[in-house]
């Protein structure tokens, strides 16, 4: 039981980052109909602005220091990042939490980012078929992971936690059953409680104000939302934008799980678009309960227990299948998806 409340766990924080990358997919699919195959490098850029953020942080001065030497005797080269040699110990405590002080370069850059896309290329593709959008967006996609390979090489890029979130918790004593050890990584625990919080600010967003009361008007009848005055295609570009920060607010957290790299925008491209598909086109509850879901069932499919039967079958990487499984199931009860509404890419 124990092993099993872990991978559920587990799958809670993988679902995270589905249902966070669904969300925003869904978003855009929902208000503006387009099917955004370049959402993935959205979660990439977000990542690689926790990385630009953290090379600022550590431009350094370069000092001889007598004091030390190397094997040959000589004086020793000696790098400090300036903003710890301006401000201290206040300075090492910044660089230390560079990865969620960079949220507040990573908002404005993503918003920034999704509103040049949108008025850029996507809006001339608005009444064309998806098989263009798709082309499109993938080539999109693929521009910015090369230019991302470009000026950050193609190696990983590792980015620390805080210092205070680098250990684990007990989570056995923390629920209750001291007994019972369940060491889990504090970060992930941290990353799985930022999820929740931005999805329930999405949905607070779109629910308690008059913005987004309009945006979902427009995303049920834009015609008549339109008739009355209001200017509706602004109103999804900045959704368009809100999306890309959702994206990029993903991306940035997630550095410390995955060290960021060229090509993790297309890792969860596929991934967050059977996300959608199984939780229902344009429905923006059906992705998060469809990203926490598929992120629970693939950590329960990585349990040896669970690979050794399947191993049976000449399944023994049920783990790596077993979402795309799931999404021809849920297909076949229910061709909509969990939560989808009808005449969502019916036409």
């Amino acid at each position: 039981m124990d092993g099993i409340l872990l991978q559920i766990i587990n799958g809670l924080d993988k679902g995270s980052a589905y249902a966070l990358i669904a969300l925003g997919l869904t978003l855009i699919f929902g208000t503006l109909g387009v099917v955004n195959f370049a959402h993935g490098a959205l979660f990439m850029l977000g990542a690689f602005c926790a990385v630009t953020f953290s090379k600022i942080l550590s431009i350094a001065q370069v000092v001889v220091d007598p004091t030390r030497t190397d094997f040959l005797g000589n004086p020793l080269k000696v790098k400090t990042p300036y903003i710890e040699v301006w401000f201290g110990d206040f300075g090492s405590a910044v660089l230390d939490w560079s990865v969620p002080l960079s949220i507040a370069m990573a908002i404005p850059v993503m918003i920034l980012i999704g509103v040049i896309m949108e008025r850029g290329l996507i809006k001339h593709f608005y009444n064309r078929p998806h098989a263009d959008q798709i082309l499109v967006t993938f080539g999109l996609a693929i521009v910015i992971q090369e230019i991302i390979k470009a000026f950050f090489g193609a190696n990983p890029i590792p980015q620390a936690a805080p210092s205070a979130f680098l250990g684990s918790v007990d989570l056995g004593v923390m629920v209750g059953f001291a007994e019972n050890a369940i060491i889990y990584p504090s970060w992930r625990l941290i990353y799985f409680g930022f999820s929740a919080l931005i999805i329930a600010g999405v949905f607070a967003f779109l629910r308690f104000t008059t913005f987004g009361m309009v945006v979902r008007a427009g995303m049920a009848d834009r015609e008549t939302v339109g008739l009355l005055g209001i200017n509706i295609d602004r109103r999804f570009t900045i959704m368009f934008g809100v999306a890309a920060a959702v994206a990029g607010l993903a991306g940035v957290m997630y550095t410390p799980i995955n060290p960021p790299n060229y090509h993790m925008g297309m890792d969860f491209l596929v991934l967050s678009f059977v996300v959608v598909v199984v939780g229902g086109m344009g429905s923006l509850p059906g992705a998060v309960l469809a990203g926490f879901l598929l992120g629970i069932l693939e950590s329960l499919a990585s349990m040896p227990e669970i690979k050794d039967f399947f191993g049976g079958f000449g399944l023994s990487a049920i783990d790596q299948i077993i979402i795309y499984l799931v999404a021809v199931i849920v297909l076949l009860v229910r061709p909509r998806g969990l939560l989808g509404k009808a005449g969502m890419m019916e036409e």
